[in-house]
């Protein structure tokens, strides 16, 4: 009832749904468009948002990060090329249908199911949030650390094919974190003489330079195969048919609600168990799977819709992102000067009901605009890169600039647009450089503060690491990192 009290006059707030509108408008062409991102999008709109009324950016944003994920979907059904990293496993069946004729009910079934998924995520969050943060209130300076670091590592895990990799990109995050003035100290650290950088390196130059300028470069270099556009032809598809697999459905949202709230996994991960689910629950399917089944695209917008929610869960209540949008939401909070954690549910529970009422409305949103516009975008869809990445690139520029009002903030996004794209090339992901620069400054501050406190201790170590929550943490992160080595990987091949 609380929950419900608090959304009311958000959820009737004109101002408020029209930016979550706008975001969601803007997150349906972005997201469909092969070459851009949610990520990218998002980047773009901390910078955008720099300066906007708390509840406003949080309304635009959430509409956004709702739609986009969607969206996705749109170009993996008509083109074969998923818009989204998350919508690969919907170019399985989405893009054989529509090769058969039955574009429009593929893009209803990614329509109702997407709308189904984000909702059941996003009830997740508004049940499970509070419960957690009552747990996480009780930690000490060493559990924020360890729990970072978790996180840190998980995703180091999740992202990249290597975990070395993942974790060294991690690492590269962290050590851009501590570059300015020592927050205990007060002396200039690692600025390399750099009068500008005494302030830290910024945050929302670096991101729209890691998924924005990154992602243009990456285009440029490698390009993306032009896709024709499967004609779309309207079909009488009955809703009572395509409510049919809502069962199923639930079950898909609850793996992508799970996979969401760890660290790192995200979208890609959550459709592709969700595919294998849907393989062995659906006996009897439309079609073989990956020939055109409409209850794969079912599993697969299902699961990646409901990520959003669980994404959400772990930023808003511990201060670790879910995926690298979250991780990017958890930057327009320190913009704006909030700070998610244990704390946030009771000291700025209205901006917790600010996103929650903004991804509803986005949910309503994503229902409207993929019924009734989604149909009619075929010719957005294969806009010309020609066109395209100029006008990102130029995004791209405006937005590092706009934030500090600095011709260096505009070189800093350079610099991370060409770290982004050569780790990109190198396989390293980016995801976990974005985490790194988020959460290694709280890494750096809570460490310090515990050895601090435990200096004083006649027993240093049982007042470091003696508390129950802090063994589990500490187990935790030993496992992720030992299961994580070659010399496992090589025990475990051997005992197969």
């Amino acid at each position: 009832m609380q929950t419900i009290s608090g959304i009311l006059p958000l959820m009737t707030n004109p101002r408020f749904i029209l930016y979550v509108m706008l975001g969601a408008v803007a997150g349906l062409f972005v997201g469909a468009i092969p070459g851009l991102s949610v990520s990218m999008a998002s980047a773009l709109l901390v910078s955008i948002t720099y300066t906007w009324a708390t509840g406003d950016a949080m309304a635009t944003i959430m509409g956004v990060y709702v739609v986009g994920v969607f969206s996705g979907a749109l170009s993996a059904i008509l083109i074969n090329i998923p818009g989204a990293p998350s919508s690969v496993v919907t170019t399985l069946d989405g893009y054989p249908m529509a090769r058969r004729g039955e574009a429009y009910k593929a893009l209803r079934y990614a329509t109702v199911y997407s709308f189904v998924g984000s909702v059941f995520g996003l009830l997740a969050m508004a049940v499970v949030a509070r419960p957690i943060t009552t747990l996480a209130v009780r930690f000490q300076p060493m559990d924020y650390f360890l729990l970072a670091l978790f996180g840190l590592s998980t995703v180091g895990g999740l992202t990249a094919k290597s975990f070395s990799k993942g974790l060294f990109a991690a690492l590269i995050g962290i050590f851009f974190s501590l570059i300015g003035l020592d927050p205990i100290m007060g002396t200039p650290r690692l600025t390399f003489g750099i009068q500008n950088l005494k302030a830290g390196v910024a945050t929302v130059p670096a991101l729209v330079g890691l998924f924005g300028f990154a992602e243009v470069l990456s285009v440029v270099a490698e390009g993306i195969r032009d896709g024709e556009v499967t004609g779309i032809r309207q079909q009488k598809v009955p809703m009572g048919e395509i409510l049919k697999e809502l069962p199923h459905s639930l079950w898909y949202c609850t793996v992508g609600t799970l996979v969401g709230a760890l660290p790192g996994a995200g979208g890609p991960v959550a459709s592709f168990l969700a595919y294998g689910q849907a393989k062995r629950l659906v006996k009897n399917p439309s079609r073989p799977f990956g020939e055109g089944a409409y209850e794969g695209i079912v599993a697969s917008e299902s699961a990646n819709n409901a990520c959003i929610g669980g994404a959400l869960i772990p930023m808003l209540t511990l201060a670790i992102p879910g995926d690298a949008v979250t991780a990017i939401i958890l930057s327009v909070f320190y913009v704006h000067g909030l700070k998610p954690g244990p704390t946030f549910m009771k000291m700025d529970v209205a901006h917790f009901y600010e996103v929650l009422a903004g991804g509803l409305w986005g949910c309503v949103f994503l229902l409207i605009l993929g019924l009734l516009v989604a149909p009619r975008i075929s010719r957005v869809i294969n806009v010309p890169k020609r066109v395209l990445m100029p006008i990102v690139c130029v995004l791209c520029v405006i937005g590092a600039y706009a934030c500090n009002k600095r011709i260096f903030d505009v070189g800093m996004m350079f610099f991370f647009g060409i770290l982004g794209f050569v780790m990109r090339r190198r396989g390293f992901p980016t995801a976990p450089v974005t985490l790194g620069l988020v959460l290694g400054s709280m890494m750096d501050a809570n460490f310090r503060r515990s050895v601090s406190l435990a200096s004083t201790s006649k027993v240093p170590l049982v007042t470091l690491f003696g508390r129950p929550v802090t063994i589990l943490l500490l187990i935790l992160t030993a496992v992720t990192l030992l299961t994580n080595t070659p010399l496992f990987a090589c025990l475990k091949a051997k005992k197969q």
